[in-house]
């Protein structure tokens, strides 16, 4: 079955920018994930690269390229997400998730591909759960039983295992890279950027090399399984629940 590439990549405010070129040229995706990106100073071609789409709602946001040569754009939508007490005083992310759906000429099939940034440390593991939970409900409604692969920076410095078992009762696969992506923070430095799937067979996250981020940018090689399974209905969450309490 068609091999996709993604790679996913938080820029640290944008920081990061100017790697894409040459992100894009050495190991050539077919779609790149980006989060904290200046969503105001991106190109809309990078080599063969497209742009889909980029959140709205704040400067620092989501933004998901594709390449043209092979797949057809046919829908895009930013979803909020539940928001912690971080969001609600500081205001730095009103959309969470973009979920992109297309149409891949190679494997003659559509495919939902997503950029997903959790709520940042300050707020409790549940809350990421609440919103990872919510954006796969959100993304079964997009494209209901599409092959479908989420990455992006989840947050989530501890008790993976436990949120592993809680995404297989949602009927996805979480994915760990080859080593650790954030090293930052001595106490908090781990997996944080992830794949979460349905209908793909993962053959390996790689983490790349280090660049200007305090994250390192993940590749993900995704093979079309023969079926997409059933799995739990998720229905989404309401976005507008209170906040999380932890400061």
């Amino acid at each position: 079955m068609a091999l996709v590439k993604v790679v996913s990549y938080n820029l640290r405010k944008h920081r990061a920018v100017n790697e894409l070129a040459a992100l894009d040229e050495r190991y050539t995706p077919d779609v790149l994930c980006l989060q904290e990106a200046d969503t105001t100073d991106l190109p809309q071609h990078l080599h063969q690269l497209e742009l889909a789409t980029s959140t709205t709602g704040n400067r620092l946001g989501l933004a998901v390229y594709y390449r043209a040569d092979r797949f057809s754009f046919e829908s895009v939508r930013a979803f909020a997400l539940k928001k912690s007490m971080h969001d609600h005083i500081l205001r730095p992310a009103h959309e969470r998730l973009v979920g992109v759906r297309l149409l891949d000429h190679e494997a003659q099939r559509e495919l939902m591909v997503a950029s997903f940034h959790a709520a940042p440390l300050t707020a409790l593991n549940s809350l990421r759960r609440h919103q990872i939970k919510s954006a796969l409900g959100e993304l079964q409604i997009m494209g209901p039983g599409l092959p479908t692969l989420m990455v992006g920076d989840y947050n989530y410095p501890l008790f993976k295992g436990s949120l592993a078992a809680k995404v297989r009762d949602y009927g996805y696969d979480l994915t760990l890279s080859d080593s650790r992506t954030y090293t930052r923070y001595k106490f908090f430095r781990g997996h944080f950027d992830l794949a979460t799937s349905v209908g793909f067979d993962i053959e390996k996250v790689e983490t790349l090399p280090r660049g200007s981020s305090d994250h390192l940018p993940i590749l993900v090689d995704a093979r079309y399984a023969d079926t997409v399974p059933a799995g739990e209905v998720i229905e989404p969450l309401d976005p507008d629940e209170g906040p999380d309490i932890s400061i």
